[in-house]
């Protein structure tokens, strides 16, 4: 049975209006909401002088429980939407971090961030059907719409996810939820970095319920959800140690909430590669995430170094925490070329959040 919830405040043809002026005028704009997440990505270029708010922009518009499927507008907290979920026993399974009680679901997607959850349950591009947008002329369009199924072409509304504003302003998004996992423990090993890699190639040929394989400081900690039965058999497969207070743990991790992440004015890098290959040889503190395929580095090792490294084994480098510039890993040719085909298609003009993904 679809429940309709009263939405908060329906602002399209403010924003759509204000977009449309903003074109006709070659102004460029910076999007905002909650800016709980304005540490991601570049900084927009200083020419965007003018600001377009969207979190007054909220609420939930409709949430089906039987069908696992919500519509919200892009300025609704995320701990609302969650706190709706949870009253059906529902979650977005792509663990999305908050960063900041100001998080909005305009803001979780159009960074496109995921939780310690995102190898086993997808990543935040993955459970979304549909949305509306307003793009870079002030024309209000819907891509998508509230079933999984194939596309042909461009998944329009998946590409929004990521791209930071720089191709549509986001007014709604319909996602696919799933319901909490009955049972989750988390079991702790001892291990060198190097014994975690292999261990969590190991364990991820197994068919054990795993949704989330962390390693820091000679632990690791491997998270098991789902039915009880299965839970409990991977556990006693497994071994390890039981860990109290789980659920914060991760909730810690998920939020760089640990003291790992709080390493004053060191330089934070995320490291993404594939999560069989080797530690690299740099200087400073890892944490190993995702099973390996998302490291995290406190370093003071130079840019050039870090992104080398990480392009030695396929992967490449984000700073999370830092002054250096760029702050994301510099695209090919190639991906630079694609990207201003699809920003000359959404934004002709150039004024949605200018300069967010260096392109």
């Amino acid at each position: 049975m679809s429940t309709t919830r009263q939405p908060s405040e329906d602002r399209t043809e403010a924003i759509a209006a204000q977009v449309e002026d903003a074109y006709q005028r070659a102004a460029p704009l910076r999007i905002v909401a909650g800016q709980s997440k304005s540490f991601l990505g570049e900084p927009v270029a200083e020419a965007a002088t003018e600001t377009l708010a969207v979190h007054a922009h909220s609420g939930v518009v409709s949430y089906d429980p039987g069908e696992l499927i919500i519509t919200a507008r892009a300025g609704t907290p995320l701990r609302d939407i969650e706190a709706v979920l949870a009253e059906n026993h529902q979650r977005l399974a792509f663990e999305p971090p908050h960063y900041g009680p100001t998080a909005t679901l305009g803001g979780t997607i159009a960074t496109g961030v995921s939780g310690p959850a995102r190898p086993y349950a997808g990543a935040a591009r993955d459970f979304v059907l549909g949305c509306r947008i307003v793009n870079g002329r002030g024309q209000v369009l819907r891509f998508g719409g509230e079933v999984m199924k194939n596309v042909a072409g461009y998944d329009l509304s998946r590409l929004m996810a990521g791209a930071h504003g720089t191709l549509g302003v986001l007014l709604e998004i319909s996602l696919k939820v799933l319901p909490s996992p009955r049972a989750q423990l988390t079991q702790v090993f001892e291990h060198e970095a190097p014994e975690a890699l292999a261990a969590f190639s190991a364990w991820a040929a197994r068919p054990w319920p795993i949704s989330g394989a962390y390693w820091e400081a000679g632990r690791t900690h491997l998270r098991l959800s789902g039915a009880q039965a299965s839970v409990d058999a991977a556990r006693d497969a497994l071994g390890g140690e039981p860990l109290d207070e789980d659920q914060s743990f991760w909730s810690g991790l998920r939020e760089h909430e640990r003291d790992f992440f709080k390493r004053g004015d060191m330089p934070l890098w995320r490291i993404s590669c594939a999560p069989a290959s080797p530690m690299a040889k740099l200087s400073g503190t890892w944490s190993l995430d995702w099973g390996g395929a998302q490291r995290w580095l406190v370093s003071d090792a130079p840019a050039e170094t870090v992104r080398e490294a990480a392009a030695t084994h396929g992967g490449h480098a984000t700073l999370y925490r830092g002054h250096d510039k760029p702050r994301q890993h510099p695209l090919s040719a190639a991906h630079v070329a694609v990207h201003r085909r699809l920003k000359a298609a959404m934004d002709p003009a150039g004024i949605l959040n200018p300069g967010r993904i260096g392109v």
